[in-house]
């Protein structure tokens, strides 16, 4: 059984499932259908690795005062960073 909808498809979506019909002679319906299908079988489950920090000790460094925001600039970029 089938079911009828109508979709809005942004310009460059419609423009590529389009290109993909042409592309391989099958109908848009049939094209449309399979990249919903691809896109809903491979829906993140949480399988994937999940993101990690690395943190480094970077030491701390005498004569650095990490509140003075102006005196960091100041020393990065020099007296005229302004």
């Amino acid at each position: 059984m089938s079911t009828r909808t109508t979709l809005t498809l942004d310009d460059d979506v419609a423009a590529a499932l389009q290109g993909e019909a042409r592309r391989t002679g099958r109908p848009l319906r049939a094209v449309v259908n399979a990249a919903i299908r691809s896109g809903l079988e491979r829906k993140d489950d949480g399988g994937g690795t999940p993101f990690r920090v690395k943190p480094h000790d970077m030491g701390l460094r005498e004569a650095i005062e990490l509140d003075d925001i102006s005196g960091l600039l100041e020393r990065i970029e020099g007296p005229e960073h302004r």
